[in-house]
């Protein structure tokens, strides 16, 4: 193989294709028309792509607004987009979350409410409960993605705090249906977890809350800790009689991608392994295994036989203890070339299928055998970038950023392993 990056590039392209916007209009629940208005909501960094997609696909008018994360933004014809701050909750997302619960608001049970929603929505839909204000929500917000707790927790904590969250935008719409689209960037694909779940109920309560925050040691203030306990604003039930019309479902996911990168692989003369879709955990510590299951295979020729690529998905997290720049995916690269330091024909990729890892312009990087030499001659000392959470850096410095731009859509990390 003369090209072993393009190879990666090509099976990430194929895991973002088969997540594609054009899968929205196929849904179900886009087929069933209703008497009434049709409203589209959605919050998240593919939900433009998904209401351009729908538009072009209904054949009546549509009217709405969703909110994406800034530079997300693309063109509709009668669906307004509005852009938000990300990962960090901002004035302009307060002002969406307002414009999506009004858009909601005063429906007759003949409307139709179609919600689009995507990874992302957490940071972009931001409304404090009552008592609370949207600089309490911004600094758990900081706590929670400097915490190390997985997003399931996170959504978890973030919907007791909340007043569009955790089902309330589908209470919002009632009596009107809300048939919900949902592209998961949640390992396991909990609907009710994807961006907090605004039109998905489920039965997690305060204590569920509470024990998250005790189980991660996460920092959250007292102000924040008396409200949850106080249950002031408890999210409805998935048996809540509103919500009983309703629809959800799962129309993208990491396992679909995957699958799709395995066929690609195939298809190029490459067996693929999928070692799981829901890796959840310390970046670092994710990278540790892939690496010994990459040694494994290469020096043994087991538990897979070379040539193999390694496919995984799912969340990683990082608790950030250093100053640097990166994110989890690039974290979890710079771990890996220091598992695989030396080892010809190994090479790698671990990117966010939106595009962005972290707060720079990167979806992730590449690594190899040689990396951890190239970074030395450079003047980078992996360890000690690594300790300080600055994998960004490194891998700038050697070149080995990899820079897709926004793919409107995200179903979380792809991580692709190319032993030889």
């Amino acid at each position: 193989m003369l090209d072993p990056r393009g190879f990666l590039v090509s099976l990430f392209d194929a895991a973002v294709a088969a997540a594609d916007a054009d899968c929205a209009p196929c849904a179900p629940a886009c087929r069933k028309k209703p008497k009434g208005r049709t409203v589209v909501v959605g919050a998240g960094k593919g939900a433009a792509h998904l209401a351009r997609a729908l538009e072009h696909a209904w054949p009546d008018p549509l009217e709405g607004v969703i909110v994406t994360r800034y530079g997300y933004g693309v063109a509709c014809e009668n669906i307004e987009v509005l852009e938000a701050g990300h990962p960090v909750p901002d004035a302009a997302g307060l002002v969406a979350s307002g414009r999506l619960l009004s858009a909601v608001s005063g429906l007759s049970e003949d409307d139709l409410v179609i919600a689009l929603i995507c990874g992302g929505g957490s940071s972009l839909l931001p409304a404090p409960a009552e008592g609370l204000t949207l600089t309490d929500e911004i600094e758990l917000n900081k706590v929670l993605l400097s915490s190390g707790a997985p997003i399931s927790a996170m959504n978890t904590i973030r919907k007791h705090v909340s007043r569009i969250k955790g089902g309330r935008l589908a209470v919002a719409a009632w009596p009107a249906r809300v048939a919900s689209l949902i592209v998961s960037d949640i390992p396991g694909d909990n609907p009710a977890a994807v961006a907090s779940g605004p039109t998905v109920a489920d039965a997690t309560g305060p204590q569920e809350a509470l024990a998250a925050i005790r189980r991660y040691g996460i920092s959250v203030s007292e102000k924040i800790i008396r409200h949850i306990e106080g249950c002031g604003s408890a999210a409805p039930l998935p048996d809540d009689p509103r919500l009983l019309r309703n629809t959800h479902q799962i129309i993208a996911s990491s396992a679909v991608s995957l699958e799709a990168a395995a066929a690609k692989a195939a298809a190029a003369g490459i067996p693929a392994v999928i070692l799981s879709d829901s890796v959840e955990g310390e970046a670092r510590e994710a990278a540790n295994m892939h690496a010994a299951i990459a040694r494994e295979v290469m020096n043994k020729n087991r538990p897979f036989s070379k040539p193999v690529v390694l496919l995984s998905g799912g969340e990683t997290t990082v608790t950030i203890s250093g100053s640097g720049k990166g994110g989890r995916n690039s974290e979890f690269l710079l771990s890996l070339a220091l598992g695989i330091d030396g080892h010809e024909n190994i090479h790698a990729l671990a990117a966010d299928t939106d595009g962005i890892d972290g707060s720079e312009d990167n979806a992730g990087a590449f690594a190899d055998g040689s990396t951890v030499a190239r970074l030395r001659k450079a003047g980078v000392d992996p360890a000690a970038f690594l300790s300080n959470n600055d994998a960004w850096t490194a891998f700038n410095a050697v070149d080995d950023l990899f820079v897709p731009g926004p793919t409107g859509t995200n179903v979380n990390d792809f991580r692709a392993i190319l032993l030889l």
